[in-house]
């Protein structure tokens, strides 16, 4: 299940959470052990979607078209939430010309953290 903006959209076939942390100033000591300023961790979303008509490409494009956008879904650690995202690049090649209308395969994007 997954939500843009609370809009239900086709659910990916793919769907991979990834967690990563966000640092400030980290150095090195003498010893050469690590001194971290770590100052949050941040998620990143990645799809990919089974073939879509262009009625099911185009929305979830349009889902994503803003500069920020409400995601729901269901994370690892949190369970069920909502968090505020951004789009990365989105891939979708064309698989062929069903009735004069393209069938769109593997479309991929990840949604990135605000």
């Amino acid at each position: 299940m997954l939500k843009i903006n609370g809009i239900l959209i086709k659910s990916p076939s793919e769907f991979q959470v990834d967690f990563y942390d966000i640092d400030g100033e980290s150095t090195r000591n003498a010893k050469g052990e690590l001194n971290r300023d770590r100052i949050t961790t941040k998620r990143k979303l990645n799809c990919k979607w089974p073939p879509l008509t262009q009625a099911e490409v185009s929305t979830i494009l349009n889902s994503v078209k803003d500069t920020f956008f409400n995601v729901e879904y269901y994370d690892p650690l949190l369970g069920k939430t909502t968090k505020t995202f951004y789009v990365g690049d989105r891939q979708m090649p064309m698989l062929y010309m069903k009735n004069n209308n393209p069938m769109w395969e593997n479309l991929s994007m990840n949604f990135i953290e605000k």
